[in-house]
This record gives structure tokens, C-alpha cells and sequence, in this order.
């Protein structure tokens, strides 16, 4: 999806991650944003997930959405690199219910923010992603007052 260069990742930590995932870029690609998937893990990739964190500004990237479960520190091992917006996704698991992860991405230490919506909340995520490049492309910004005009119908 092409959309004057406004890039969205979305990170997941698990293959498993996907079925959630998934319905964030279902909702960057309503809008047209062009985004990119990527599988990292803070914990059994470290490496990789740094090396992809360093240079992910190199690619255009605007917004990251990171979805992780359990211990999920793959979003705020993310922020600790960037400079750019970070969006947790606490994804669900059957040991706490997705509380373990809410609780790994809205515990972050000062100076390394990471926005976190809800459990298993990745559509919110898509939409915060939409409303912050919104601020800088006035053509994102005009589908958010449609949509939100169709919201209140």
C-alpha cells in the first residue's frame, strides 16, 4: 500500500502474534498507509531486533506498532533505539490474560515512552498510528474525519 511515502511497522513477537496483528494492517491498508510486518523477539532474536530497531528510521518508518505477549518488552526494547512514536499491543496469553504484557509496556521508564492500547487492542493501535501521521499529511487527516463522521452515524 502506497501512500505518499507514510510508512507504518508492525512488529509482532511471535508468529503466533499474527491473528492480532493482522487487524492493524487490515485497518492501514482501509486508509492506505503503507506499512511493513516484521517477526522479532526482544528475548530470543535480541541481534536482530536491534539491528532492525537501529535502522529502522533508514526506511521511512513514522510509526512503529509492536505487539508482544507474556514478559512483552519487545515495544519498549524498540523505543530504547528510536527517536519515532511506539504503539504497544499487549497481546493476550492463557497465563494472565494479556495483564503480564499490558503491564511490561505501560511500566516504562522515564524518557522511553511506548503508547499502549488495550489488550489485544491492535485496531486502536492502527487508528493512533493513522492519527499521528494525520497530523503531518492532511490527506490521512481528511479519511479520520470521514471515518469518525461514519463512526457517529
Amino acid at each position: 500500500m502506497t501512500n505518499g511515502g507514510k510508512k507504518v511497522a508492525i512488529v509482532m513477537g511471535s508468529v503466533s502474534d499474527e491473528i492480532i496483528m493482522k487487524k492493524a494492517s487490515d485497518v492501514l491498508r482501509e486508509f492506505g498507509v503503507e506499512y511493513e510486518i516484521n517477526i522479532l523477539s526482544a528475548h530470543r532474536m535480541p541481534n536482530k531486533t536491534r539491528e532492525y530497531a537501529r535502522s529502522i528510521g533508514d526506511k521511512g518508518i513514522e510509526v512503529i506498532i509492536a505487539g508482544a505477549g507474556k514478559a512483552a518488552h519487545l515495544p519498549g526494547v524498540i523505543a530504547s533505539y528510536v527517536t519515532l512514536p511506539v504503539i504497544g499491543v499487549p497481546i493476550k496469553t492463557s497465563d494472565l490474560g494479556g495483564m503480564d504484557s499490558l503491564l511490561s509496556m505501560v511500566q516504562m521508564p522515564a524518557g522511553v515512552p511506548v503508547a499502549c492500547v488495550s489488550i489485544d487492542g491492535a485496531k486502536n493501535a492502527a487508528y493512533l498510528a493513522i492519527q499521528i501521521l494525520a497530523l503531518k499529511y492532511d490527506d490521512l487527516a481528511s479519511k479520520l474525519k470521514k471515518y469518525k463522521a461514519k463512526l457517529e452515524r
